[in-house]
């Protein structure tokens, strides 16, 4: 379990919206699999977050997705004898955390935030939840004293105010908080859309664009159909330091996916054009997809199985939110203290 040995620990989670992409599976479940034994992990779906912009919730929507993803860790290769995989609103004190990181949390920081800065030029009206979203994350993550967490490029921003909110409270009322770091993959942390190689690879532009994202459910067709359309150029270069930002996307993916050294993949497609190196891509990709595709659908046959995993994942993440929550409230002078059993005689307080 993730609170004993001396494992670092690592907290990661996937917002339940769009559809789970290459992108995804790449930067961040792949990675998940690969460290489940180096590390001490915790896997969240991130349901809390999906209410940022209220006019796009659609409740059963969101209970369908949120079951889709869980299963999708699991059919990933996400063991949950080795990592406690849960949905974030049925623990509570991610909620209560963020009220009170919120109080040490100043607005010009959430303000500064590039991701509340592009979501918000998109909407009409900004929630606070939008513009809170960062410290609920914050919450998340100091919540299960992590050591590390699997990011992206784009969201390191992300934990380094994640950091900053826990040195303040430290230095405010007492040492309650790890300071995370972020956990970045040397290849692939970053893969971009097939249809505009300057743009990263979206799971909501994935769910409407045709052809800018292979989804982790996608048949062998359309995964064939996507990749063979993808943007190259007419320079026919496939060495990765010299190859357009689109051709190095391809080559990324299948250096990734194939487990071959840039050198081997190089001569590899030295001459042989840009249909040839799609289609080796896209073969590779099928290949690692096709049986997370299968995983999950026998998973998804099996409710009752996968409400269990939810369940007892919910359970132990429980245990270590309770511990670090209830410390932070002795440390800021709140809590449950009026619930504890006393020996108080019954009388008329208050008369």
């Amino acid at each position: 379990m993730p609170e004993a040995g001396n494992k670092k620990q690592v907290f990661s989670g996937v917002q339940p919206t769009g559809k789970l992409h290459l992108g995804n599976y790449i930067g961040a479940l792949s990675q998940w699999v690969e460290n489940q034994t180096r590390y001490d992990n915790i896997f969240c779906i991130v349901d809390l977050h999906a209410l940022t912009i209220a006019e796009a919730v659609r409740p059963a929507l969101l209970r369908e997705k949120t079951r889709e993803v869980a299963a999708l860790y699991l059919a990933c290769g996400v063991d949950p004898e080795k990592s406690i995989v849960f949905v974030q609103s049925h623990i509570p004190a991610h909620a209560e955390l963020t009220w009170i990181l919120n109080c040490v949390t100043t607005v010009g920081w959430i303000e500064r935030m590039t991701q509340y800065k592009s979501k918000a030029a998109q909407v009409e009206s900004v929630s606070t939840g939008l513009l809170d979203y960062p410290v609920l994350q914050a919450a998340d993550i100091l919540l299960y004293r992590t050591d590390l967490v699997p990011v992206g490029e784009d969201q390191k921003q992300h934990i380094e105010l994640t950091a900053d909110i826990a040195h303040r409270f430290n230095r405010l009322f007492g040492e309650a908080f790890v300071i995370p770091q972020p956990l970045l993959r040397a290849e692939g942390a970053r893969i971009m859309g097939f249809d505009d190689p300057m743009t990263k690879m979206s799971k909501s532009r994935g769910e409407i664009q045709k052809g800018h994202a292979i989804g982790l459910l996608d048949s062998a067709d359309t995964i064939r159909e996507v990749i063979l359309g993808a943007v190259t150029d007419s320079s026919m270069e496939t060495h990765f330091d010299h190859a357009s930002p689109a051709v190095r996307n391809l080559l990324t993916i299948y250096e990734v996916l194939s487990g071959r050294t840039r050198l081997e993949i190089e001569a590899h497609f030295e001459g042989k054009g840009y249909n040839y190196l799609k289609r080796e891509v896209a073969d590779v990709v099928i290949n690692r997809l096709a049986p997370i595709r299968n995983r999950y659908l026998e998973i998804n046959r099996d409710r009752a199985y996968l409400e269990c995993i939810l369940q007892r994942g919910a359970e132990r993440a429980w245990t270590i939110a309770e511990s670090t929550l209830r410390h932070v409230q002795e440390l800021v002078g709140i809590g449950p203290w009026a619930s504890r059993k006393t020996d108080c005689p019954p009388g008329n307080i208050g008369r």
